[in-house]
């Protein structure tokens, strides 16, 4: 009983000298000692997402809520008002839009709209390989399957005649335009005129193939990009005679602006069929614009004027330049060259007296 006694007296005094003991820690002292490691390692920890370029959610020196300041691209403290982040990078837009319909009509997100596709680009298209997205060639089954969904697809694109009829001119410029030559701004320019030769109903009577050509003649024409009545003729499938008299007819309908056509800017296409120096272009820029100071190509076809202009010269800068070369390259007779070089160089050569008597 007394060995009892002293061994539980001894186990309290124990206890007592642990809790008076210099340097010894209680329960609570511990756990603020955690509580104060744990905030340490935490703020260590969001400033080291703040240096590594990741979000920062609280200040790293007070832990209060942080504020972006869009206009100076900065993150502020609300409570200390510690600068986290500067010259931050605005990912957004740079237009704004007041409503959903204005939204829509600035947003850039997803493939360019064009007017050279009935539908603007809009729709999608099942491509033609037999194969998987791992490039695997698919089995005689899924190769049918996928006929059918493509000969689906496509009859759903069209859903009235207008559309149909919209497809089939469309494609027809494009050809047309992919045989002459012709830049994408003039293929976009021609479906634009298309399709309002197509709401303003100018198309009964007249075949879908002369609208477009003469859509496709107007908007080159417009684009500084001419092209002579022949050509258009070849890759045509109408006559010329249809075509200039569609030509004529949507002109007028449309109110368009067609200037007439001037001589210089066949200049570049032509010297470069016949593989002619720099300086018989810029000669013949120079007869080109004497003739047109003094009017004399008034009334006067610009590609007879532009091929006399190449011959005339061909004929000053010595260049091995024939009659038949030039007329076969700009689909001109001789005789079209004769005259009217004759009258080019006689054109500058009055130009230049009057200028030393001046």
């Amino acid at each position: 009983m007394t060995t009892q006694r002293f061994s539980t007296r001894r186990a309290r005094g124990d206890e007592r000298a642990s809790r008076t003991r210099p340097g010894a820690r209680t329960s609570e002292e511990e756990a603020d000692g955690e509580r104060e490691h744990g905030e340490r390692k935490h703020d260590e920890h969001e400033h080291g997402q703040h240096e590594h370029g990741e979000r920062v959610t609280a200040c790293p020196e007070c832990g209060g809520h942080l504020a972006a300041d869009e206009e100076r691209g900065e993150t502020v403290c609300e409570d200390c008002g510690l600068v986290v982040e500067a010259d931050a990078v605005d990912r957004g837009p740079e237009w704004r839009a007041f409503d959903a319909s204005e939204r829509d009509e600035k947003s850039r997100v997803g493939a360019p709209t064009t007017k050279m596709m009935h539908d603007d680009g809009l729709s999608t298209t099942i491509g033609w390989q037999n194969k998987d997205a791992y490039g695997n060639s698919l089995s005689a089954q899924k190769r049918k399957q996928m006929q059918r969904l493509r000969t689906w697809d496509e009859r759903f694109r069209t859903r009235d005649s207008q559309e149909r009829n919209l497809k089939q001119a469309l494609g027809e410029i494009d050809r047309m335009a992919s045989a002459l030559g012709l830049p994408k701004n003039v293929r976009e320019t021609a479906s634009v005129v298309y399709r309002r030769a197509l709401e303003d109903g100018l198309l009964p009577g007249r075949s879908i193939e002369g609208v477009a050509t003469a859509s496709l003649h107007a908007a080159a024409r417009q684009a500084g990009s001419p092209r002579t009545v022949d050509e258009m003729t070849r890759v045509s499938r109408v006559d010329e005679q249809e075509f200039t008299r569609t030509y004529r007819y949507i002109v007028k309908e449309l109110s368009l602006e067609v200037q007439p056509a001037d001589p210089a800017s066949y200049l570049p296409r032509f010297a470069s069929d016949l593989d002619a120096p720099d300086a018989v272009e810029r000669r013949a820029h120079e007869l080109v614009e004497t003739a047109k100071r003094e009017a004399v190509h008034s009334g006067k076809s610009p590609v007879g004027i532009a091929a006399a202009a190449i011959y005339a010269a061909g004929l000053l800068e010595d260049a091995d330049l024939t009659q038949r070369e030039v007329g076969a390259a700009a689909d001109v007779s001789e005789v079209t060259i004769r005259d009217r070089y004759r009258e080019l160089l006689r054109t500058a050569q009055n130009a230049r007296g009057q200028q030393a008597a001046d």
